[in-house]
């Protein structure tokens, strides 16, 4: 599967605003604030690129779903059940 991101890329420090509470509470239980960071932004990626693509090509399936219902499918006489 292709990777959201180039995961070979180097590491490159960058600030954040956390609440402090939170900050107090994550470093006490030992939670490592890069790795989770970074989880939980590959998955707002993920999600934010799959719906870029939907909007990018919202034409083309639109058109082909048009197509499929106008004219089926090209395996359509083909099915045996």
């Amino acid at each position: 599967m292709n990777s959201a991101f180039n995961t070979q890329a180097l590491k490159k420090p960058t600030n954040v605003s956390i609440n402090s509470d939170l900050l107090i509470k994550a470093k006490t239980l030992k939670i490592n604030l890069s790795a989770t960071f970074e989880a939980a932004l590959i998955q707002r990626v993920i999600v934010a690129q799959r719906e870029l693509w939907k909007k990018e090509n919202k034409p083309a399936i639109l058109a082909y779903n048009q197509l499929v219902e106008m004219h089926g499918t090209f395996s359509d006489d083909l099915r045996r059940f």
